[in-house]
Protein backbone atom coordinates (compact mmCIF):
# COMPACT_ATOMS: atom_id res chain seq x y z
CA UNK A 1 0.00 0.00 0.00
CA UNK A 2 1.34 3.42 -0.89
CA UNK A 3 1.75 5.65 2.16
CA UNK A 4 1.94 9.45 1.68
CA UNK A 5 5.32 11.06 2.12
CA UNK A 6 5.76 12.38 5.66
CA UNK A 7 5.87 16.14 6.13
CA UNK A 8 5.02 18.43 9.00
CA UNK A 9 2.02 20.18 7.40
CA UNK A 10 -1.40 20.00 9.01
CA UNK A 11 -2.73 18.13 5.96
CA UNK A 12 -0.10 15.39 6.13
CA UNK A 13 -0.54 14.95 9.86
CA UNK A 14 -3.86 13.35 8.87
CA UNK A 15 -2.96 11.56 5.62
CA UNK A 16 -5.73 9.78 3.81
CA UNK A 17 -3.46 6.86 2.84
CA UNK A 18 -2.35 6.29 6.41
CA UNK A 19 -5.93 6.38 7.64
CA UNK A 20 -6.91 3.73 5.09
CA UNK A 21 -3.85 1.69 6.11
CA UNK A 22 -4.96 1.69 9.76
CA UNK A 23 -8.51 0.74 8.83
CA UNK A 24 -7.45 -2.16 6.61
CA UNK A 25 -4.85 -3.64 8.97
CA UNK A 26 -7.08 -3.15 12.00
CA UNK A 27 -10.15 -4.64 10.29
CA UNK A 28 -8.33 -7.70 8.95
CA UNK A 29 -6.70 -8.38 12.32
CA UNK A 30 -10.03 -7.86 14.09
CA UNK A 31 -11.71 -10.33 11.73
CA UNK A 32 -9.04 -12.93 12.45
CA UNK A 33 -9.44 -12.46 16.21
CA UNK A 34 -13.22 -12.77 15.88
CA UNK A 35 -12.79 -16.00 13.91
CA UNK A 36 -10.77 -17.42 16.78
CA UNK A 37 -13.48 -16.47 19.28
CA UNK A 38 -16.20 -17.92 17.04
CA UNK A 39 -14.33 -21.20 16.62
CA UNK A 40 -13.63 -21.46 20.35
CA UNK A 41 -17.32 -20.96 21.15
CA UNK A 42 -18.28 -23.54 18.52
CA UNK A 43 -15.86 -26.00 20.12
CA UNK A 44 -17.35 -25.38 23.56
CA UNK A 45 -20.85 -26.03 22.22
CA UNK A 46 -19.81 -29.10 20.26
CA UNK A 47 -16.57 -30.82 21.37
CA UNK A 48 -16.57 -32.77 18.09
CA UNK A 49 -16.54 -29.56 16.04
CA UNK A 50 -13.69 -29.45 13.51
CA UNK A 51 -12.04 -26.03 13.64
CA UNK A 52 -11.82 -24.23 10.31
CA UNK A 53 -8.15 -23.51 10.99
CA UNK A 54 -7.05 -27.08 11.78
CA UNK A 55 -5.09 -28.18 8.71
CA UNK A 56 -2.67 -30.74 10.12
CA UNK A 57 -0.72 -31.35 13.38
CA UNK A 58 1.65 -28.47 12.58
CA UNK A 59 -0.98 -25.97 11.44
CA UNK A 60 -3.63 -26.25 14.11
CA UNK A 61 -5.56 -23.60 16.00
CA UNK A 62 -6.90 -26.34 18.27
CA UNK A 63 -3.44 -27.20 19.54
CA UNK A 64 -2.67 -23.55 20.21
CA UNK A 65 -6.05 -22.95 21.89
CA UNK A 66 -5.40 -25.84 24.28
CA UNK A 67 -2.13 -24.28 25.48
CA UNK A 68 -1.83 -22.11 28.62
CA UNK A 69 -0.38 -19.31 26.47
CA UNK A 70 -3.72 -19.01 24.66
CA UNK A 71 -5.32 -17.61 27.83
CA UNK A 72 -2.45 -15.64 29.31
CA UNK A 73 -4.66 -13.37 31.46
CA UNK A 74 -7.23 -15.99 32.40
CA UNK A 75 -9.44 -15.48 29.33
CA UNK A 76 -8.90 -16.22 25.62
CA UNK A 77 -6.28 -13.95 24.10
CA UNK A 78 -8.44 -13.14 21.03
CA UNK A 79 -10.77 -11.17 23.31
CA UNK A 80 -7.94 -8.66 23.65
CA UNK A 81 -7.78 -8.44 19.88
CA UNK A 82 -11.52 -8.06 19.40
CA UNK A 83 -11.55 -5.21 21.92
CA UNK A 84 -8.23 -3.54 21.15
CA UNK A 85 -8.23 -3.72 17.36
CA UNK A 86 -11.26 -1.45 17.23
CA UNK A 87 -8.86 1.40 18.10
CA UNK A 88 -6.84 1.52 14.86
CA UNK A 89 -10.05 1.22 12.84
CA UNK A 90 -11.55 4.16 14.74
CA UNK A 91 -8.39 6.25 14.42
CA UNK A 92 -8.21 5.49 10.70
CA UNK A 93 -11.81 6.60 10.20
CA UNK A 94 -11.11 9.74 12.21
CA UNK A 95 -8.10 10.53 10.00
CA UNK A 96 -10.29 10.20 6.92
CA UNK A 97 -12.65 12.69 8.56
CA UNK A 98 -9.64 15.00 9.13
CA UNK A 99 -9.89 14.80 12.90
CA UNK A 100 -7.09 16.25 15.02
CA UNK A 101 -5.62 14.54 18.06
CA UNK A 102 -3.48 15.84 20.90
CA UNK A 103 0.07 14.59 21.40
CA UNK A 104 -0.96 12.62 24.49
CA UNK A 105 -3.53 10.73 22.40
CA UNK A 106 -0.92 9.68 19.85
CA UNK A 107 1.41 8.66 22.66
CA UNK A 108 -1.28 6.43 24.19
CA UNK A 109 -2.24 5.01 20.80
CA UNK A 110 1.37 4.23 19.92
CA UNK A 111 1.82 2.72 23.39
CA UNK A 112 -1.15 0.41 22.83
CA UNK A 113 0.03 -0.69 19.38
CA UNK A 114 3.53 -1.22 20.78
CA UNK A 115 2.13 -3.54 23.44
CA UNK A 116 0.22 -5.38 20.71
CA UNK A 117 3.47 -5.82 18.74
CA UNK A 118 5.32 -7.09 21.82
CA UNK A 119 2.48 -9.51 22.56
CA UNK A 120 2.46 -10.75 18.96
CA UNK A 121 6.21 -11.34 19.01
CA UNK A 122 5.91 -13.21 22.31
CA UNK A 123 3.09 -15.37 20.95
CA UNK A 124 5.19 -16.12 17.87
CA UNK A 125 8.04 -17.32 20.06
CA UNK A 126 5.75 -19.46 22.20
CA UNK A 127 3.98 -21.00 19.21
CA UNK A 128 7.19 -21.88 17.38
CA UNK A 129 9.49 -22.86 20.23
CA UNK A 130 7.16 -24.08 22.97
CA UNK A 131 3.71 -25.08 21.69
CA UNK A 132 5.04 -26.51 18.45
CA UNK A 133 2.06 -25.57 16.31
CA UNK A 134 0.93 -22.65 14.17
CA UNK A 135 -2.49 -21.02 14.22
CA UNK A 136 -3.47 -19.57 10.80
CA UNK A 137 -5.79 -16.93 12.24
CA UNK A 138 -3.13 -15.95 14.79
CA UNK A 139 -0.58 -15.56 12.01
CA UNK A 140 -2.98 -13.30 10.12
CA UNK A 141 -3.11 -11.07 13.20
CA UNK A 142 0.71 -11.04 13.28
CA UNK A 143 0.77 -10.12 9.60
CA UNK A 144 -1.38 -7.04 10.28
CA UNK A 145 -0.08 -5.86 13.67
CA UNK A 146 3.61 -5.90 12.70
CA UNK A 147 3.36 -3.41 9.80
CA UNK A 148 0.83 -1.37 11.78
CA UNK A 149 3.37 -0.92 14.59
CA UNK A 150 6.36 -0.01 12.43
CA UNK A 151 4.50 2.41 10.18
CA UNK A 152 2.75 4.08 13.11
CA UNK A 153 6.06 4.46 14.93
CA UNK A 154 7.87 6.08 11.99
CA UNK A 155 4.86 8.20 11.03
CA UNK A 156 4.35 9.72 14.49
CA UNK A 157 8.05 10.51 14.78
CA UNK A 158 8.71 11.68 11.22
CA UNK A 159 5.76 14.07 11.10
CA UNK A 160 6.63 15.65 14.44
CA UNK A 161 3.42 14.34 16.02
CA UNK A 162 5.46 12.88 18.89
CA UNK A 163 9.02 14.04 18.16
CA UNK A 164 10.11 17.68 18.35
CA UNK A 165 9.87 19.24 14.92
CA UNK A 166 13.28 19.91 13.48
CA UNK A 167 14.93 17.80 16.18
CA UNK A 168 17.33 14.95 15.59
CA UNK A 169 14.69 12.26 16.21
CA UNK A 170 12.28 13.83 13.75
CA UNK A 171 14.97 14.20 11.07
CA UNK A 172 16.14 10.60 11.46
CA UNK A 173 12.57 9.29 11.42
CA UNK A 174 11.79 11.34 8.30
CA UNK A 175 14.80 9.79 6.56
CA UNK A 176 13.71 6.29 7.64
CA UNK A 177 10.03 6.75 6.75
CA UNK A 178 10.29 5.92 3.01
CA UNK A 179 12.11 2.71 3.93
CA UNK A 180 9.76 1.55 6.68
CA UNK A 181 8.65 -1.29 4.43
CA UNK A 182 12.16 -2.77 4.69
CA UNK A 183 11.89 -2.89 8.49
CA UNK A 184 8.53 -4.62 8.17
CA UNK A 185 9.97 -7.05 5.64
CA UNK A 186 12.91 -7.93 7.90
CA UNK A 187 10.57 -8.46 10.87
CA UNK A 188 8.25 -10.74 8.88
CA UNK A 189 11.10 -12.51 7.10
CA UNK A 190 12.71 -13.28 10.45
CA UNK A 191 9.49 -14.89 11.64
CA UNK A 192 9.14 -16.87 8.41
CA UNK A 193 12.74 -18.07 8.60
CA UNK A 194 12.33 -19.15 12.23
CA UNK A 195 9.18 -21.09 11.32
CA UNK A 196 10.84 -22.86 8.39
CA UNK A 197 13.91 -23.76 10.47
CA UNK A 198 11.83 -25.01 13.38
CA UNK A 199 9.31 -26.84 11.18
CA UNK A 200 11.27 -28.17 8.19
CA UNK A 201 8.38 -30.44 7.24
CA UNK A 202 5.83 -27.63 7.19
CA UNK A 203 5.79 -26.96 3.44
CA UNK A 204 5.78 -30.66 2.44
CA UNK A 205 2.93 -31.28 4.90
CA UNK A 206 0.89 -28.47 3.33
CA UNK A 207 1.63 -29.60 -0.22
CA UNK A 208 0.87 -33.21 0.63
Amino acid sequence: MSIPTATTTDHDRRPIGFGIFLIVTGAVAWYAAMQLITERVALLIDPSHVLNCDVNPLVSCGTVMASPEASLFGFPNPLLGVAGLVAPIAVGVALLARARFARWFWALFLGGVTLAWVFVMWLFGEAVYDIGALCPWCMLVWLMVIPMFWWLLTWTLSTGVLAREGGAVQRVAAAVWPFTWTIVFVNLAGIALAILVQFPTLIPSLLG
